[in-house]
């Protein structure tokens, strides 16, 4: 079976989910919850906790969302009715765009 190449990410992708994971944990001391707590709540385990806040890469996205708001962490900066809003809004734009995207056609250069 052939080894899958290891997955690079951007400075900036791999700084913001490592201040993410620090906010969680600062969020979850502060409310004095143990990992374990967090864990229960967001029904993820407790090593996944810990890699969410470690800022792993390689955490599903819905975990680490979850732990956030459990902790009180406001996602994008906004509340629930702004979040739907602006789903909304994304969706009228989305429903502008062309459906799907095809490539540039190639010239053929035949001149020999």
């Amino acid at each position: 079976m052939p080894k899958q190449a290891k997955r690079t990410y951007s400075r900036i992708t791999i700084h913001a989910a490592a201040l993410l994971g620090k906010q969680i944990k600062i969020a979850r001391k502060e409310r004095n919850m143990t990992a374990q707590d967090l864990a229960d709540r967001a029904g993820i385990s407790r090593g996944l906790l810990q890699r969410i806040e470690n800022g792993s890469l390689t955490c599903r996205i819905g975990a680490v969302f979850e732990a956030a708001v459990l902790v009180g962490i406001r996602l994008f900066d906004a509340d629930d009715g702004s979040l739907t809003a602006g789903i909304r809004q994304a969706d009228d734009k989305i429903a502008l765009l062309p459906k799907h995207i095809h490539p540039g056609r190639q010239v053929v250069d035949d001149d020999f």
